[in-house]
């Protein structure tokens, strides 16, 4: 049995979180493979909102386990209040929830360090989600970093207050001190008793070697899927650097942060905005700055589920778009929030860059270095309400033309279409 996975093919925001909860009754397993905290997967059903930062978005399944993986960094203080908000709402993890030993930790003075880097960039801030990201996977490239297997160890005390020192001799050397920065509204030393106590909930959830236990998976018939977070134009290596994320976040990334052979990827489900969206800093060729940017906004409720922040809105990228497919190997589309376009009459889509005067279909290496201008197509809207609709036979045919334009273009089939957040709103194309 190979692993399928799932991932945003844009600047993350995609609604990643909806179609896993949608997909999980056909899998056994998901498995969280790279990001953190600075994720945020929003799952609606039955009038309740769920936003998951940390938790694979199979959660909601009575019967699927759920692991996060090596890959992944996990911040117990914010993990903690994901399990108190399940809790509350009836979703149990107990028996679901696999955490694996060689996940790192995000401590506080990890998230100290990623503000004291943030503000001393002054105006070229990256628009870091302040979560300490970025310092947790550089301590763990640097082999100081600290994991989740660690907490049960002896000297586990002892390694997170060396590491802590060192953090605090380097916010020192920026010109700060930690009475300069709150977490979450809380001084650091609040914080940091919070983020111990928080430890504790570490006593319910089920700790594993989780290569072993996704490669024993696979090899007696059970279906896995991997949930990736952020999305492919965010990849540290491939994404538009270096206003990017700290991880890898393409497909390769499943290996390295699941511990599987790449002979054993299966399908790759590629998800996508009917248009496009980014929070923070950093190149969007196609960017709305006009009033239909901020009909989008509106309409799409365009406010990052992590930060709160009004993400920036514009047409469809599909230069950008096939770059993603192609890295990753996309088998199938996913396209969602088609309802946010609902009130265009008309929809441009951008099919090509005007780069410093000279027309490309490529990615330029430094996206930031040039003046890119978006070469559009255009096409009628639907200009209908189609968040009712329950198949797409009924669909308007210029939602069609839509969705065959993008199958033209990308050579890969759209066989999910989502019109609404909640998850009876998905209709299956054949």
């Amino acid at each position: 049995m190979n692993i399928d996975v799932l991932l945003g093919l844009q600047w993350g925001d995609e609604g990643k979180g909806k179609i896993v909860d949608v997909l999980t009754p056909e899998y056994d397993i998901i498995a969280r493979f790279q990001g953190g905290p600075n994720a945020g997967h929003t799952i609606i059903f039955e009038g309740k909102k769920f936003i998951l930062h940390t938790i694979p978005s199979g959660i909601f399944s009575e019967k699927a386990k759920n692991v996060v993986g090596n890959g992944v960094i996990i911040d117990p203080f914010i993990m903690k209040r994901e399990i108190e908000n399940l809790d509350e709402n009836d979703v149990t993890i107990d028996g679901k929830l696999f955490i694996s030993r060689k996940a790192h930790l995000i401590t506080p003075s990890h998230r100290l360090l990623d503000a004291a880097y943030e503000k001393s960039k002054g105006k070229d801030k990256i628009g870091s989600t302040l979560k300490g990201i970025g310092p947790t996977y550089t301590d763990k490239v640097a082999r100081r970093g600290l994991r989740t297997g660690d907490i049960k160890e002896a000297g586990f005390r002892e390694k997170y207050n060396k590491l802590r020192e060192q953090h605090l001799r380097i916010i020192k050397s920026y010109g700060y001190n930690v009475e300069d920065f709150t977490l979450d509204g809380l001084a650091f030393s609040d914080y940091e008793e919070a983020w111990f106590e928080a430890l504790k909930i570490f006593e319910r959830l089920v700790f594993v070697n989780s290569e072993y236990m996704i490669n024993h998976a696979l090899s007696t018939g059970k279906k896995v899927l991997a949930e990736g977070a952020q999305g492919s134009m965010l990849d540290i290596d491939f994404g538009t650097y270096p206003f990017v994320t700290s991880s890898n976040t393409i497909s390769a990334a499943v290996c390295s942060g699941l511990g599987v052979a790449p002979q054993k990827i299966g399908d790759v489900f590629g998800v996508f905005k009917a248009y496009c969206t980014r929070v923070g800093s950093g190149p969007f060729p196609s960017e709305l700055m006009d009033d239909s940017g901020q009909l989008m906004r509106e309409t799409g409720k365009e406010f990052g589920s992590t930060t709160g922040r009004p993400r920036r809105c514009g047409w469809l990228d599909l230069v950008a778009l096939k770059y993603s497919i192609m890295l990753n190997g996309v088998t199938r589309l996913f396209m969602m929030k088609t309802d946010v376009l609902s009130p265009f009459d008309q929809l441009d889509i951008c099919t090509a860059y005007k780069v410093d005067g000279e027309i490309m279909e490529e990615v330029p290496y430094d996206m930031t270095a040039h003046n890119i201008e978006p070469i559009y197509t255009s096409m009628a809207g639907w200009d209908a309400d189609v968040n009712d609709l329950e198949s797409m036979d009924n669909s308007p045919q210029a939602l069609n033309d839509y969705i065959s334009f993008i199958e033209k273009e990308t050579g890969v089939p759209i066989e999910i279409v989502s019109i609404g957040p909640d998850r009876k709103q998905t209709l299956f194309r054949k």
